[in-house]
């Protein structure tokens, strides 16, 4: 089997997301109400693209794969695939779950009850979009390249610390930036353990991730309201200083006990 040049691991995704850059540059001029943001969510959308469409050239060419989806976890049967995505949507809603009700027993939180049928779709758009996009590209991806250039268990442990480190963890006030940063890391890490329990499946890692990311809009949305001064060692902080499970203490026992109950596939 081919072994990737780590020169190649560490341009490939960059050029990509230059060359995405680049092209929605024009409609900044054709559409000048589009925002900034705007522009540059549509880059990413385009790079996204054409990762998509370069993945299977580069896993043939540089990992000697001849069947790159059924690789990254990606083709299965229907019926493998919804379990997987299933069993680790269900882990996130437990995880969330555990948080929120730590957030409303302690009174720094009460319950909402409602979201807008907007708030519901975007909390769906993010639990596939999110999850699919970036479990394909650590989980899968560049998960797969690491192994191939260090081995198994160090691989595991660069994937969880280069995806933290690619969030913007840096931004959050002051010990709120190490707690997100650790907790990024720890969720890295249990993204990795799914795919490894569901048998190299990628779907268990994208019910996972991307239940974390939409349910938590969803909870933030409308369904949990949370008390202005909540702490954040109990309710997280992140880059925008809005609240992030991944920063607070519930959140890292919660992903704490789940790596030990993944301790078998470490």
């Amino acid at each position: 089997m081919n072994r990737p040049r780590p020169r190649g691991t560490l341009l490939y995704v960059p050029l990509l997301y230059g060359i995405g850059w680049l092209v929605v540059r024009p409609l900044g001029l054709l559409a000048p109400d589009l925002r900034v943001d705007q522009l540059d969510l549509l880059g990413v959308a385009v790079a996204f693209a054409l990762l998509l469409i370069s993945l299977p050239a580069r896993l043939r060419r540089a990992w000697n794969e001849p069947h790159p989806w059924l690789r990254l976890g990606v083709t299965a049967a229907p019926a493998a695939a919804g379990r997987a995505f299933l069993r680790g949507l269900l882990k996130a809603l437990l995880l969330l779950g555990g948080v929120s009700a730590l957030l409303l027993l302690s009174g720094q939180a009460r319950w909402g009850g409602s979201l807008s049928p907007a708030g519901w779709l975007n909390a769906l758009a993010l639990l596939l979009g999110v999850g699919f996009a970036e479990e394909l590209l650590f989980r899968g991806w560049l998960w797969g390249e690491l192994e191939l250039e260090s081995g198994p268990r160090p691989a595991l442990l660069l994937q969880a610390l280069i995806f933290a480190l690619l969030h913007p963890w840096y931004q959050a006030p002051g010990l709120a930036a190490v707690g997100l940063l650790g907790g990024l890391i720890l969720l890295g890490l249990a993204l990795a353990l799914q795919r490894r329990a569901d048998a190299g499946l990628l779907w268990g890692a994208v019910g996972l991730h991307g239940g974390l990311v939409g349910g938590w809009f969803a909870l933030q949305a409308g369904l949990l309201q949370l008390a202005p001064d909540t702490p954040a060692w109990l309710g997280g902080l992140n880059a925008g200083g809005g609240s992030n499970p991944l920063a607070s203490l519930p959140g890292w026992l919660g992903l704490g006990l789940l790596l030990l109950a993944r301790r078998r596939w470490w």
